[in-house]
């Protein structure tokens, strides 16, 4: 028998902190890095706290596009396909 197939409850941990790591890093570093752009285009610019707003806007826009992304795709890793459940559910002919 071979054991490799089978998971432990370590496994479960880890690749559940795996998904979680790959999601947080979409809500972090988006915003971070635009926070930092934006506050160096401000300086530059000398137009506080246009740039900064402007970037954290787009920045959070991306995080979140990027978020839903990569949750739908783990999401169909762990869900059933839908088309299949509805290929074997019985139809109603009222």
């Amino acid at each position: 028998m071979d054991n490799s197939s089978q998971k432990t409850p370590q496994s479960d941990w880890a690749e559940a902190l795996k998904v979680f790591a790959r999601l947080s890093i979409w809500i972090v570093f988006p915003v971070l890095i635009g926070a930092l752009i934006g506050k160096w285009l401000d300086k530059r610019y000398d137009s506080s706290p246009k740039w900064f707003l402007i970037i954290i806007g787009l920045s959070f826009v991306l995080s979140m596009v990027g978020l839903v992304k990569n949750t739908l795709k783990e999401y169909q890793k762990i869900a059933p396909v839908k088309k299949e459940e509805e290929k074997n559910k019985p139809e109603d002919n009222k």
